[in-house]
C-alpha cells in the first residue's frame, strides 16, 4: 500500500507542475457552474432545490476531460522508452496501476469536492432530497473510476498521448451513447444486455437516489477489468 501511495503522490504532483490539474479544475468549474446556474435547465430555469442540472452537465465533462487527464499516464513513458526502466524497479505491476489511477480518481475528487459550494447554495434555496444529491456524487466518482481505467488501458497500449485520448474515448462512446442507442431500438435479451451495458443507465439510476447492487457490479466490473488489461499489458514489457 505504501508504494501504491507513493506513485499516487507523485503523478499527482506531475498533475499540478504540468498546470494540467488547474486547467481541469478551472474548465470543469466553469463549465459546470454555467450550465447549472446560468443557462439553459439550471437551477432557476427549473425552479427546484435538485443538483440534477450540475449532475447531468458534469456527466458530459468528466467523460471528455478523463482522457486527457489518463492519455500521458503510460503512453509518455512508452514513447520516451523510460516505461521499460520503471518496470525494473522494485514495485510491481499492480503497484504501478493502481498508483497512477489513484491519482487521477483523486485528482476527480478534488474537483467535485470544488463544488460542494453548489450543494449548500441549492440547500439554502429549498428543500432538498440529499441522499440524491450525495447518491449523485456516487455515480460521478463511479463514473470517473471506470473511465480512468479505461483511460490508463489506452494509454498503456500506445506511444502517442493523443492517440490513447481518441481510443479512450472511442470505447467510452459505446458506453456512454452507443449501447444506449441501440437497447432503445431492440428488444428481448439483446435490448436488455446492450441496456445493461449502457453506463448512462446505471448512472441516472444512482443519480436519482437508487443505489442498487447491480449499478455497483456494473462500475466495478469496468474498473477491474480496464486495470486487469492495462497490468496485463505492463507484465508483457517485463518478459
Amino acid at each position: 500500500m505504501k508504494q501504491i501511495w507513493i506513485i499516487s503522490k507523485r503523478e499527482l504532483q506531475s498533475f499540478f507542475n504540468s498546470l494540467m490539474a488547474y486547467i481541469m479544475l478551472v474548465a470543469f468549474l466553469g463549465f459546470s457552474g454555467f450550465f447549472t446556474w446560468l443557462f439553459g435547465s439550471d437551477v432557476f430555469f427549473v425552479k427546484q432545490a435538485s443538483l440534477q442540472s450540475f449532475f447531468g452537465i458534469a456527466y458530459w465533462t468528466l467523460f471528455f476531460f478523463i482522457p486527457a487527464l489518463t492519455m500521458r499516464l503510460f503512453a509518455e513513458e512508452n514513447r520516451s522508452g523510460t516505461i521499460e526502466l520503471l518496470v525494473t524497479k522494485p514495485v510491481n505491476d499492480w503497484q504501478l496501476v493502481l498508483g497512477k489511477f489513484l491519482s487521477t480518481l483523486l485528482l476527480i475528487i478534488i474537483a467535485l469536492v470544488l463544488t460542494l459550494p453548489y450543494y449548500i447554495t441549492v440547500a439554502n434555496l429549498g428543500p432538498v432530497d440529499h441522499g440524491a444529491v450525495w447518491s449523485g456524487y456516487l455515480g460521478l466518482i463511479l463514473m470517473s473510476a471506470a473511465y480512468i481505467s479505461i483511460g490508463i488501458f489506452t494509454s498503456s497500449i500506445s506511444n502517442n498521448q493523443i492517440v490513447g485520448y481518441m481510443l479512450a474515448l472511442f470505447i467510452g462512446i459505446f458506453f456512454q451513447i452507443i449501447f444506449g442507442l441501440l437497447a432503445g431500438n431492440l428488444s428481448g435479451l439483446l435490448g436488455s444486455i446492450l441496456d445493461y451495458l449502457s453506463l448512462s443507465t446505471h448512472f441516472e439510476s444512482i443519480s436519482r437516489g437508487v443505489i442498487d447492487t447491480k449499478d455497483l457490479i456494473y462500475f466495478l466490473s469496468i474498473i477491474f477489468i480496464g486495470l486487469v488489461l492495462t497490468e496485463g499489458n505492463l507484465a508483457k514489457k517485463r518478459i
